[in-house]
């Protein structure tokens, strides 16, 4: 991942610049030629930090290591970044127990990971005349997901569908995590069999 390169040394076309040296201290607006002379007297770049100001201000540094770790930072920033996923869950309003359970422990496993869940019960036919159905299995998967679940969207039907948005609580992430942490720590101990 790369940002967008500022201007250096002689691709700085504007007349006058606010100048600030390599130590942090302010020098002041000059005309950008006395500023070129200025950094090249130190062996170091008159890099552009904030091109919108007006004059633009300046930095004498070296444009190589400030681009290093101006992409450093980038990726850091990038690696923190956490994209949020809407996993889908589809039910019928007649699903068997068994079925129910599946479900509902891929949406608690989707929770786990940081993803929201959606919610659908599909109606056929006759089962239309029977929302109340489709919205009991809602509200149910909403009670048995409580602990580790927000509804962000309430439940509401659209056309043969009945739909409900569920986001993870942030509690539940970090006992996910602690939870992994403990389990590579005991197989770190040797908590397995001797073989």
């Amino acid at each position: 991942m790369s940002i967008q390169a500022p201007r250096v040394n002689r691709r700085i076309r504007i007349a006058q610049v606010r100048v600030i040296t390599d130590d942090g201290t302010q020098v002041g607006v000059m005309p950008t030629s006395e500023a070129l002379e200025l950094a090249e007297e130190k062996g170091l770049d008159l890099v552009e930090v904030s091109p919108k100001a007006r004059p633009p201000v300046c930095k004498i540094m070296d444009y190589g290591k400030y681009m290093y770790q101006m992409n450093k930072r980038a990726k850091e920033a990038k690696k923190r970044q956490h994209v949020t996923v809407v996993k889908e869950v589809k039910m019928r309003p007649k699903i068997e127990l068994h079925d129910y359970d599946f479900k509902k422990r891929h949406a608690e496993e989707f929770l786990a990971e940081g993803d929201k869940v959606k919610c659908t019960v599909i109606f056929r036919g006759r089962e239309l005349a029977h929302k109340e159905l489709g919205r009991k299995l809602m509200e149910r998967l909403t009670k048995d997901l409580e602990d580790v679940a927000n509804v962000e969207v309430p439940i509401r039907a659209e056309g043969r569908t009945m739909i409900m948005i569920l986001a993870p609580k942030p509690a539940a992430k970090t006992k996910e995590k602690s939870r992994g942490d403990d389990a590579e720590d005991k197989d770190a101990q040797g908590g397995g069999e001797a073989v």
